[in-house]
């Protein structure tokens, strides 16, 4: 086992690294027509291949559609018996849940396990957010509460960039072929459906957006989108009675049905619900988009049936309009690739353990570009970062937590050239 894993240098790198990506505005947009949907995940991109080719790697930069793929080669001895290729997975966009542009970050050494209050209204309260405990004494990163921080996901990033960096500087720990896989518009789920899969030449793969330290996420939601067209009918109001139907009406008929307790702020665990997300129109057409998630796609099923049964209530209750309802599966749940290669979480787990803690198995209330990558034949588990409250002005990161991300990647790469003795 290669000992001694140098903590303060992967600290000063990763911090610096992960400041210079934040100030970035790559905020993904789910309104642009270009692809990837906004220039600041391309200007990262070229900030990346810029930075990997000055390690020394040649050759690297993005594809006309913003994704990088980058490979260290093997330096397993002659005679050794090649190790499977792995992908460390990270994606360069941000949430448009909250403001992306002007980030300014703030370290917090030695935080003092104090409410940290970084605006008037936005504060990061212990007793709110009890993981901030754990790091009392230790550095933890902020924004300044005007917008998120972008932990979600250039916490992943800038740990995937370190750990290659060591692993170039530490040609003594042994690993087979590892490739980085850094994607784009993974916030609007658009991303995976122009993943150049025939470039993917990786056996199993590992993203880098989770959250709490220590821990894996081996399961997700089953995810679906549906998008309501609401069709009403205009006349003057003079005259209105018995003729005119107001789409604006329907669809807030439409959002009254949805169940209250099965919404994202009233439920956690295993249990899954209905968000609406985004709603426009006027008189004559409305359009509202809903997300409906679970962990059992029956279940999911069943609520998108309930969805078209709603609709069909709407439409007779206001004689006249219409309700188109269409459908979209955007992502499957992880267990079910996982299950069959128990070695890819097996190792995951010895990779943590070797930086000092127990590693934690948690379900994903949400979804990653790992799930449409296991979709695609590359089984992909999600691994911490050590951010926390993601889409939001209260993201924050742990940097203790962000150095054993890069210890857990380091190690992962070793471990797989290990196990193939």
């Amino acid at each position: 086992m290669e000992r001694g894993f140098d903590q303060g240098w992967a600290r000063d790198r990763l911090l610096e690294r992960f400041i210079r990506y934040a100030r970035l505005d790559t905020t993904s947009d789910r309104h642009s027509a270009t692809f990837p949907s906004s220039a600041g995940q391309l200007e990262l991109g070229r900030m990346l291949a810029a930075e990997l080719h000055e390690l020394g790697l040649a050759g690297v930069r993005p594809d006309e559609e913003g994704f990088l793929f980058v490979g260290l080669p093997a330096n397993l001895p002659a005679g050794r018996k090649a190790a499977p290729e792995i992908a460390l997975m990270a994606h360069l966009d941000t949430s448009d849940s909250a403001p992306g542009r002007d980030v300014r970050p703030i370290v917090h050494e030695r935080y003092d396990g104090k409410p940290i209050r970084l605006q008037q209204d936005v504060v990061l309260d212990p007793a709110e957010f009890p993981q901030l405990e754990r790091y009392v004494g230790r550095t933890v990163i902020t924004s300044d509460g005007r917008t998120l921080l972008g932990a979600d996901n250039k916490a992943g990033v800038a740990e995937i960039m370190t750990a290659a960096e060591y692993l170039l500087a530490h040609p003594e720990i042994p690993h087979g072929q590892v490739s980085l896989y850094f994607t784009v518009d993974e916030e609007l789920g658009t991303g995976m459906l122009r993943f150049p899969r025939s470039r993917a030449t990786a056996r199993y793969c590992y993203t880098f957006d989770g959250d709490e330290e220590g821990v894996i996420e081996a399961e997700c939601f089953e995810g679906y989108k549906a998008q309501l067209t609401f069709t009403g009918r205009s006349i003057h109001t003079g005259v209105g009675r018995g003729k005119l139907v107001n789409a604006i009406e329907m669809a807030a008929r439409f959002l009254a049905l949805l169940p209250g307790a099965e919404s994202p702020q009233a439920t956690d665990g295993r249990y899954g619900f209905y968000f609406p997300l985004e709603i426009s129109g006027s008189l004559e057409r409305a359009a509202l988009e809903i997300y409906v998630r679970d962990f059992e796609d029956e279940e999911a099923l069943r609520r998108l049936e309930a969805l078209r049964r709603m609709a069909q209530a709407v439409e007779a209750a206001h004689p006249g309009g219409r309700v188109e309802v269409v459908t979209e599966k955007q992502y499957s749940n992880l267990r079910r690739y996982l299950e069959p290669v128990p070695r890819v979480l097996e190792l995951l787990e010895r990779a943590i353990r070797e930086t000092g803690i127990e590693p934690v198995r948690r379900s994903i209330r949400g979804g990653t570009d790992g799930a449409r990558l296991s979709e695609k034949g590359i089984p992909t588990p999600n691994v911490f970062t050590g951010g926390h409250n993601f889409h939001s002005r209260q993201e924050w990161a742990a940097l203790p937590a962000m150095v054993r991300a890069v210890e857990t990647a380091v190690n992962l790469c070793r471990l797989w050239a290990e196990s193939e003795r």
